[in-house]
């Protein structure tokens, strides 16, 4: 493939060129198994390249484990590199993405689709939801300022705060008349409403604190888009069950 700029040979398809210093790729779509991940790259909504990259997992309690998963993810972050993308979507495997996304500084957006290149083409031509770059006490607000749970409830605060696309989380009473749990601390993000807004629910045994998110999707399909990657990042925070 050469640049579509100054038609330098480029090494693979879609690779930032070095010489005249063009971007040949707009996006990179991360499909991420624990063992092999592919990497497809997309200029315009077409696909203009892919590649696989694999490894073989260590002993999942060892530290060779660690090491190794983060290799895998390297190699994986080099590739996406290479093209200098716009935006990066990912699926798969937590432990991968988790890796990739901490070596990676592009927009980084999740994607639940079992064929996820199509699934973004589509996203894409949706209209670009407004980026909130507030800071988490900027975004805190509401008259009950009190949280739930200490240390793991406000870090289920920052990690709603630090989505793009939220806008303002009001903290609501919180009520110590629900069943008890033993697993802790718990958040979710439920459906959203009419204006693209959600609820967190953060739990701490038998209280519960119901939390109104607001975001800039405008509408339910755009809350809905929101409130499933609240949720990806909320369990990544292990945050949920």
């Amino acid at each position: 493939m050469e640049c579509r700029q100054c038609a330098s040979a480029l090494e693979r398809p879609g690779d930032y060129c070095l010489v005249c210093r063009t971007r040949n790729a707009d996006t990179a779509v991360l499909d991420l198994d624990r063992d092999r991940a592919t990497v497809t790259t997309l200029l315009d909504d077409d696909v203009i390249g892919e590649r696989t990259v694999t490894t073989t997992p260590e002993d999942p309690d060892g530290e060779s484990d660690v090491i190794e998963l983060r290799n895998f993810a390297s190699l994986i972050a080099d590739e996406v590199h290479r093209k200098r993308p716009e935006e990066v979507y990912a699926t798969g495997d937590r432990d991968v993405l988790r890796e990739v996304r901490g070596q990676l500084h592009y927009e980084f957006y999740r994607v639940a689709a079992d064929d996820p290149v199509p699934a973004v083409v589509e996203r894409r031509g949706r209209p670009a939801l407004e980026v909130v770059e507030e800071s988490t006490a900027d975004i805190l607000g509401g008259s009950h300022t009190t949280l739930i749970g200490e240390r793991a409830g406000k870090r289920a605060i920052e990690t709603v705060a630090g989505h793009p696309h939220v806008k303002k989380i009001i903290p609501g009473p919180i009520d110590a008349g629900g069943s008890g749990s033993r697993t802790g601390v718990r958040a979710k993000a439920t459906r959203a409403d009419a204006k693209g807004n959600v609820r967190l629910l953060i739990r701490d045994g038998s209280s519960v604190q119901e939390n109104r998110v607001v975001t800039t999707a405008g509408d339910r399909e755009l809350g809905e888009r929101v409130r499933a990657d609240l949720n990806e990042a909320l369990t990544e925070a292990d945050l949920q069950d």
